[in-house]
């Protein structure tokens, strides 16, 4: 099986929207596009997929996802916020993602709110993040070769018993995020 320190490096994992690469001044939904497409183009699984599109903007908008427009334009903390938005859904609802983001939307429209250093300490853990899942690429590998040789037959679904293994990772990440936001809500509610 392949390498998983070579799986990580072959696919880019570290793709996202840098502070840097936003530009000082407020954008068109196209040059939003545009900026994502190039951000994540590594992440895409084929040239067919679509990053981010003017219905899903729309929809976020529409939703309450961030907080409203000016001139319809989308400002460097809007970028920020879409950015969250696009690593969340594929994890949480759209009404999950509101909830979690409606604290920073409220304070958004109250005052002039500057997203950039709560973004750069995202970024920071995403890199954290990245070495953290190598790592643990590595111990799930190491594990499913021991259990493949044990298996003795079956060692021809090697493949399938490593991805079976991230999907239950994976799921359990999620639920601890859906616990957290659960805990969020409660606290609202209270």
């Amino acid at each position: 099986m392949e390498n998983p320190k070579k799986l990580i490096d072959k696919r880019d994992f570290l793709n996202q929207i840098q502070v840097e690469d936003i530009p000082k001044i407020d954008l068109y939904i196209d040059q939003v596009i545009q900026l994502f497409e190039t951000g994540f183009a590594d992440s895409k699984r084929n040239d067919e997929e679509k990053i981010l599109t003017k219905t899903m903007i729309n929809n976020y908008a529409k939703g309450k996802l961030f907080y409203p427009l000016h001139n319809k334009k989308y400002s460097r903390n809007h970028i920020m916020l879409i950015s969250l938005i696009y690593q969340m859904k594929s994890v949480l609802s759209i009404n999950d993602i509101k909830h979690v983001l409606d604290g920073i939307n409220e304070k958004a429209i109250q005052q002039d709110l500057n997203l950039q250093p709560f973004y750069e300490s995202y970024l920071h853990l995403q890199k954290g993040n990245i070495e953290s899942f190598a790592g643990e690429m590595d111990r799930q590998e190491k594990e499913v070769d021991k259990q493949m040789k044990e298996a003795g037959e079956m060692a021809e679904f090697e493949r399938v018993l490593l991805i079976a293994s991230l999907v239950h990772t994976s799921n359990l990440y999620k639920r601890a995020a859906e616990k957290l936001l659960d805990e969020m809500n409660e606290r609202v509610d209270s």
